[in-house]
């Protein structure tokens, strides 16, 4: 992460003239230092992969958008106490067209709600992770009395981030007293760091302290412009459901929610399957053609049965691992039955991009009967042999 300083020419008129008054220095982060706060918490998601994940004070949902990619993620939920902005910002977390082609292996649901962070709200319970990003500063003290307990004693989830600013930072900006005119507070980094620990300490966690946004040279004193607290339950498991006599409270109102098309919902999978199985068998018929008018040119006057023991990797330029090429010769072979090309669904199953789905014989064939024909006996689709899109020169 890089930092730029520039030079503005602040101007006034004097007198009719242009007159330099007050040359500032402005910081500037590359990354912008949001970006570089949020990159903190994906380092987080990728290193712990939760599953169930609240941004508190989430605002325009960029984070949230951010961390929608993630496949471990099963749940995000975003609060904030703006619903306007939860309403304008929403459609940015729908699934686009390509999440519906290439559906991601796990459910995933995303849902915005309009309250504040300190009223308590049991659909909140059980999180992996909770983020608050730049949020405690906008707090007034009697919310910032009761934050804590909210929380990290009633939601108590696996670990919390909390980002502020660090208020040594700002003689580095020009004409800074708050960054930002619904600021309550900004804390030194002794301040905070005796706040955090206070609140590890009572409610079971520990914390360490960071930050991002790297102060110039020569100013390395003041420490990093966002100091962040990483706090982690001690025990490693979120509270669940266990406060009993808050266990159904909702408090929050729920402005928008959507759900990511998934290989756990059977439609999807049924669509994708089936969708993989015609393209590997398409490619394993016209390989099969291809054998054909090779062996015709050869002249061979009396071809033997097709084989299909030829390597895998062949299969129209696909290429495969040693262990994939391994799995795929270990399967039943395709064969002919009059003009039929038969493919056995253990072998399609061999195929990298079936294999993936994680489906055995017995569900794949219940999923793909009324959409496929099948063989007699159902263990192998079936296909023409010839269509009228096939092109064979030597018959001209």
């Amino acid at each position: 992460m890089e930092l730029e300083e520039e030079i503005i020419q602040c101007n006034s008129v004097v007198g009719g003239n242009f007159e330099e008054v007050c040359p500032e220095k402005v910081i500037r982060f590359k990354p912008p230092l949001y970006k570089q706060r949020y990159e903190f918490v994906r380092d987080l998601v990728d290193r712990h992969e939760p599953k169930k994940i609240a941004d508190l004070g989430c605002g325009d949902t960029k984070l949230l958008k951010l961390l929608k990619i993630y496949p471990c993620i099963q749940l995000l939920v975003g609060v904030d106490i703006n619903e306007e902005k939860l309403h304008s910002n929403g459609h940015h977390l729908s699934p686009y067209l390509g999440e519906f082609v290439k559906p991601r292996d796990l459910d995933l649901t995303i849902i915005l709600y309009h309250g504040s962070v300190v009223e308590r709200d049991s659909r909140l319970l059980g999180f992996d992770l909770i983020t608050c990003i730049e949020l405690i500063e906008h707090l007034d003290s009697d919310d910032l009395a009761r934050f804590p307990e909210v929380v990290f004693g009633y939601l108590s989830p696996a670990m919390v981030v909390i980002s502020t600013p660090n208020s040594e930072f700002n003689p580095l900006f020009p004409t800074v007293a708050l960054r930002d005119a619904d600021h309550k507070f900004e804390w030194s980094r002794m301040e905070f760091q005796t706040w955090a620990s206070q609140v590890a300490k009572c409610y079971n966690y520990c914390v360490e302290f960071t930050g991002v946004g790297t102060p110039p040279a020569g100013a390395e004193h003041v420490g990093y412009c966002t100091q962040i607290g990483v706090f982690t339950k001690i025990g490693g498991k979120a509270a669940g459901s266990c406060v009993s006599e808050d266990h159904d409270q909702h408090v929050y109102k729920a402005v928008y929610m959507t759900s990511y098309p998934s290989l756990q919902q059977e439609k999807v999978l049924k669509f994708v399957l089936v969708g993989e199985l015609l393209i590997q068998v398409e490619h394993l018929r016209l390989r099969h053609h291809r054998m054909l008018r090779e062996r015709k040119r050869e002249s061979d006057p009396k071809p033997r049965d097709t084989d299909f023991s030829l390597g895998p990797d062949l299969l129209l330029g696909a290429v495969f691992t040693e262990a994939e090429k391994a799995r795929i010769e270990n399967s039943p072979e395709p064969f002919c039955e009059g003009d039929k090309f038969c493919v056995p669904l253990q072998r399609l199953l061999a195929y990298p991009k079936l294999h993936r789905l994680r489906v055995d014989e017995e569900r794949m064939r219940a999923l793909i009967a009324d959409s496929v024909c099948l063989s007699s006996d159902s263990s192998a689709v079936m296909v023409d042999l010839y269509n009228s899109l096939d092109y064979w020169p030597e018959d001209s």
